[in-house]
């Protein structure tokens, strides 16, 4: 195990075990107060200019790009907002054609369920009638036979009349 010195923010004390045989370990406040002194020229030097030329200003031209960077970098962006803004503007159109729309499909959608409630109405009051044509178009068929049957039986009788005239 590396030893707790070398390595800053790893210094910890440990205390005495508990009653349970555990031990805690515990961080007083001097610790971090002793760190950052003894840390402190460190970063006096890293933030200590070393030469002149770190506090010169860049040169002109490259101040130049900089600004025409900037500028070009801001007409992109205002040009993809003004895009996206576009986007949502076509989007808004798109929803507000596509409401009326709905709102005119619910509108023949009423008319046509009153015009099926109607229609349904008008079967039910209808429907004996059409239970009598039932009945009348069976009595129909019935007498239909009938007259078929009765239509055999007179050119059976027709032909033995005939057979008796000729003896």
């Amino acid at each position: 195990m590396a030893e707790s010195q070398d390595v800053p923010g790893l210094e910890s004390q440990t205390s005495a075990t508990s009653s349970s045989g555990s031990s805690s370990l515990t961080k007083s406040p001097d610790d971090d107060l002793s760190k950052v002194e003894r840390h402190a020229p460190e970063r006096e030097q890293l933030n200590s200019p070393s030469n002149e030329s770190s506090q010169s200003s860049p040169p002109q031209d490259v101040v130049e790009l900089c600004r025409e960077t900037f500028q070009k970098t801001a007409e992109y962006l205002r040009g993809e907002l003004d895009g996206t803004v576009e986007d949502y503007k076509l989007l808004e159109k798109m929803n507000t054609v596509t409401t009326s729309r709905y709102s005119e499909m619910k509108h023949i959608a009423l008319s046509i369920s009153g015009a099926l409630k109607s229609l349904n109405e008008k079967y039910k009051s209808l429907q004996p009638y059409l239970e009598q044509i039932d009945q009348i178009e069976e009595s129909v068929a019935t007498l239909e036979q009938a007259a078929y049957s009765l239509d055999q039986y007179s050119k059976r009788l027709e032909s033995k009349f005939k057979a008796l005239e000729r003896r």
